[in-house]
């Protein structure tokens, strides 16, 4: 038999590759090739900060008289197009553009026709992906800092709401000491608060201009790289050429804030899932942050919450996987440096949406009072109010305190009750010294309200606790 004839696919022609790369190259990338290259999948999201980059060097261009000003009107007109074109959804991205740089500079110059190509003067892709990627890190910072401070609003609020209703404090998930839960929400405002300042001074680090670097080495045309950094917000241009478009610390100091903000998150929504559960049954969500089962009617399920715990382990990973990618590389850019990106998206967009989530579900919970009370008298919670009671009125040093009340606890554990429930003859068959005052301290409010030092658990300093939270935070 004959072998059939199999027709070789036409070479490519430098035509059918990037035009933006010179005519050094007579025959286009592979397919594979071009499918690994090229980012406009994902780096889109970059559109508003690209052209605001691009806006502010073309003035410059302008204000240096590198460029006329009748080609920065047109450039900027025709930037300021495409940007509506984009937020309206009618902008077409073209994979054959590789990203979102050269898709924006492709439609400048079908837009207005040669002065597009004067934009690229004095600048490389190298600074200007670089300086796209920290307008869109600050933008995302700022962002979140305004979502976290809502959070910390609705969990102000509701320590407010319970500033005395009691609930056990716990150790190793042991009731070990009452507590009120406007003490335990307030905790978290904390946490999300010290998040807060990592992002701010994340975002004040990060706030340098890379834009007139250029490839690597800076250029020779006499730019104000001073302008450019102002115009685009930024506190000042970054010193060095080589740092300023190689450095991804600022992507890496964003994602360990974000995977810290993660782990706050996470830890909220493990006591809200627990909370919720008929074993607790401390706090209840509403119909419209609950989920059921498939097969068992009665369920309903703290999904958003168990979401949120699930997602701080991809963040986890963006760091990492980020981290990973940065440790071997020389200067200055590498290909590498595109793996940035993708990561960076992810938390933002997952970050946003669990802390969103959280704020929801902090809003909507109704709190069960009698559940938590008496789950805050169990577990002999009040013992080391006894401890104290002994030390602070018959002198005793807290060691031997803790000794004495230890025998109490075998001995009421023995009897099947609570400290409280056993008389002052059983109190005195271990301690002979201890009198009638002493039940005056077992209570579980007293022993909250008892808790008056700094940062305490009592409810007044709760109530001023709050208050002043909404006066660092808010």
């Amino acid at each position: 038999m004959v072998a059939p004839i199999v027709k070789k696919p036409a070479k490519k022609t430098a035509s059918s590759a990037n035009s933006m790369w010179g005519g050094q190259f007579s025959v286009a990338p592979d397919d594979l090739l071009a499918k690994i290259n090229v980012s406009i999948s994902f780096d889109k999201q970059l559109y508003r900060q690209d052209i605001r980059g691009s806006i502010a060097h073309a003035k410059m261009l302008g204000k240096q008289k590198i460029i006329s000003a009748g080609d920065v009107k047109a450039i900027v007109a025709g930037l300021d197009g495409i940007l509506k074109d984009i937020d309206a959804g009618r902008f077409e991205f073209k994979d054959s553009l590789e990203d979102i740089h050269m898709n924006v500079e492709a439609a400048l110059k079908e837009r207005i026709g040669d002065a597009a190509g004067r934009l690229h003067t004095a600048r490389s892709r190298n600074d200007q992906v670089a300086t796209g990627f920290r307008l869109y890190v600050r933008d995302a910072v700022d962002a979140l800092d305004g979502a976290l401070k809502e959070l910390q609003k609705a969990l102000i609020a509701r320590a407010e709401e319970n500033v005395s209703t009691l609930m056990p404090g716990f150790t190793h998930l042991q009731a070990a000491q009452p507590v009120t839960l406007g003490h335990h929400l307030l905790a978290y405002v904390e946490m999300f608060g010290r998040d807060r300042g990592r992002a701010a001074d994340a975002r004040a680090r990060m706030n340098e201009s890379p834009l007139g670097a250029a490839a690597l080495a800076g250029t020779s045309f006499p730019i104000d790289r001073e302008f450019t950094a102002k115009e685009m917000g930024f506190d000042r241009a970054m010193g060095n050429s080589l740092d300023a478009v190689s450095a991804r610390d600022f992507a890496l100091e964003f994602l360990a804030f974000g995977s810290i903000c993660a782990v706050h998150l996470s830890r909220l929504a493990e006591e809200m899932v627990n909370w919720s559960s008929a074993q607790f049954g401390f706090i209840r969500f509403s119909d419209a942050w609950s989920t059921g089962s498939s097969i068992m009617p009665q369920k309903r399920n703290p999904d958003a919450a168990e979401l949120v715990r699930g997602k701080s382990g991809r963040m986890f990973g963006n760091l990492v996987s980020l981290l990973a990618t940065m440790k071997a590389l020389p200067l200055a850019y590498n290909k590498d440096m595109q793996e940035d990106k993708e990561p960076v998206f992810d938390t933002v967009a997952n970050l946003m949406v669990c802390v969103m989530a959280m704020t929801g579900m902090v809003k909507d919970f109704t709190v069960n009072k009698e559940a938590m009370a008496v789950a805050a008298s169990q577990a002999y919670s009040n013992a080391t109010d006894l401890a104290d009671w002994l030390v602070r009125e018959l002198k005793m040093p807290f060691r031997d305190a803790h000794h004495v009340t230890a025998k109490l606890v075998k001995l009421a554990s023995g009897k099947k009750k609570m400290l409280e429930e056993l008389s002052l003859k059983d109190l005195q068959t271990v301690e002979p010294r201890l009198r009638q005052e002493v039940f005056a301290c077992l209570p579980p409010l007293k022993s909250a309200e008892s808790r008056k030092s700094f940062g305490g658990t009592a409810p007044g300093n709760v109530k001023k606790a709050a208050a002043d939270a909404r006066k660092r935070f808010l």
